[in-house]
């Protein structure tokens, strides 16, 4: 069976990689992820990792802080979790390089996009650190904007919910599952999905989306192997 996706970009939040703990790294939970994202680059797609820093450093959350240090020590957190990640990959057997926007030389290459792309083709995965390198800007924007330039198929969102709902699904009962949706959609009935930098970039560029639950890793090679599963944002 043939793949639906030949290259992919992968969001994952930084809490997923903390499991049950909430904070720091669940090896065991990262282990899990690892396998599907290496049954993926088996079957040959080329694969882009985007990780988030939330499960070491929440920059909203930090109170008097300058916020420009605050994203800075967030970015930080991101390089943490991509290099756990490269190593569990490696462990597996997989080849993996870690770029990261802020120069880091002595653990980790600087982003450059033919480079990175160039890791992919060879059929290495290829995780970015540090989010864009920019105070103001979240990971999910960067997912979107290395989807865009790596010429992602499509970029997978890889969350604690089964896809998207109308309202929180943990505090309402009768919130509604989308199938799918837009990003006009997304942005102007505020669905929380991901920030509006984010959505506007992928609309803008015409980035498809499926957003769908990782409490499931082998959701990511499903994914890639074209089940339904999740939601799925287009413009």
């Amino acid at each position: 069976m043939e793949p639906k996706y030949k290259r992919i970009l992968l969001k994952l939040s930084g809490e997923a990689l903390a499991g049950s703990n909430k904070t720091g790294l669940d090896y065991d939970v990262i282990t899990e992820i690892c396998k599907s994202v290496k049954k993926c680059a088996d079957a040959g797609v080329q694969v882009g990792i985007v990780v988030g820093g939330g499960n070491f450093w929440r920059g909203r959350s930090s109170g008097a802080m300058d916020r420009t240090r605050a994203d800075h020590i967030g970015m930080l957190a991101t390089a943490m979790n991509a290099l756990a990640i490269a190593d569990v990959l490696e462990s597996l057997g997989c080849e993996v390089r870690v770029q990261t926007a802020i120069t880091m030389q002595q653990v980790a290459e600087p982003y450059i996009r033919n480079k990175a792309m160039n890791h992919m083709k060879k059929g290495r995965i290829v995780i970015f650190g540090c989010g864009t390198g920019n105070p103001f800007f979240s990971t999910d924007t960067a997912a979107s904007l290395r989807a865009v330039e790596i010429g992602a198929d499509i970029l997978f969102k890889a969350t604690l919910v089964d896809g998207v709902y109308n309202k929180d699904p943990h505090k309402y009962p009768d919130a509604k599952k989308f199938t799918d949706l837009t990003y006009s959609q997304v942005l102007s009935e505020e669905l929380g999905v991901m920030d509006s930098t984010a959505a506007t970039m992928c609309r803008d560029n015409k980035m498809k989306m499926l957003v769908f639950d990782l409490s499931r890793p082998d959701n990511i090679y499903d994914a890639v192997m074209g089940a339904e599963i999740g939601t799925v944002v287009y413009e």
